[in-house]
């Protein structure tokens, strides 16, 4: 079940839901893509018409932001639960463990996804990780060309926003995958570059105050949970989405 928030078409769905979905997806013989929309996602695709219809042309519209829930409970059409993008895809390397699967990691910095692959065939030692690029490169179809090369069934795709949106809606399909997931900073994470918060601070949904803590830098892009809040309560006014 969707639920409209902001113009997005949010999965209504739980972290083991999806787990079971992206598994599925994961399984079939073609090519699918997961977007993980924050906040500034949905502020992003207000301005850009080609990135809202990438979003919404996803097989798996996953809420990463706890500003999206809190948006989705200002509307009336309160979602089930966060799913952040990085433990989907710890659950999707889960899944490819156990299929014996093929990974390419594509983006952040240049030696960041290939210490992010030595970890996680350190935990999924059946994972073949049959390939890594970083994300500065300016030649999308010579890239194209590599990771097809290397036949992936899952690839994660580390780019930012919009530009990893955009990149797996436009060549997606042409690299052979048979899944991939917009993950932007998650391999800086898995590579142990940056620190993700502890449990204690997500479970009480505050995984972007410690992160504004350890990068003061953050704030700007931070200042963006309200103004979607606004707007979400801007929305509700206008249609009288005012269920109870």
């Amino acid at each position: 079940m969707k639920q409209e928030i902001l113009g997005i078409a949010f999965d209504d769905i739980t972290r083991e839901e999806a787990a079971r979905r992206g598994a599925e997806l994961l399984g079939e013989d073609r090519f699918h893509y997961v977007v993980t929309p924050n906040p500034e996602f949905i502020l992003a695709a207000e301005r850009d018409p080609e990135f809202l219809r990438v979003l919404n042309g996803a097989d798996l519209v996953l809420a990463d932001g706890v500003g999206v829930l809190y948006s989705s409970k200002i509307l009336g059409t309160p979602l089930k639960g966060r799913v952040p993008g990085i433990e989907f895809a710890e659950d999707m390397l889960a899944c490819l463990d156990q299929m014996g699967g093929r990974l390419y990691l594509l983006g952040a910095k240049p030696g960041v996804a290939q210490e992010a692959g030595r970890r996680i065939l350190e935990r999924y030692p059946d994972i073949t990780l049959c390939g890594t690029h970083d994300g500065y490169f300016k030649d999308e179809q010579a890239v194209l060309l590599e990771v097809a090369a290397a036949r992936p069934d899952l690839l994660f795709v580390c780019l930012g926003a919009p530009k990893q949106e955009k990149w797996m809606a436009r060549w997606g399909k042409h690299t052979g995958a048979r899944l991939a997931i917009g993950l932007g900073g998650a391999l800086d994470v898995m590579a142990g570059a940056v620190e993700r918060a502890p449990e204690s601070w997500r479970k009480l949904g505050l995984e972007w105050a410690y992160r504004l803590k350890k990068e003061p830098q953050r704030a700007g892009r931070m200042a963006k949970l309200p103004l979607v809040l606004v707007k979400a309560a801007g929305e509700r006014m206008r249609s009288g989405r005012g269920r109870r």
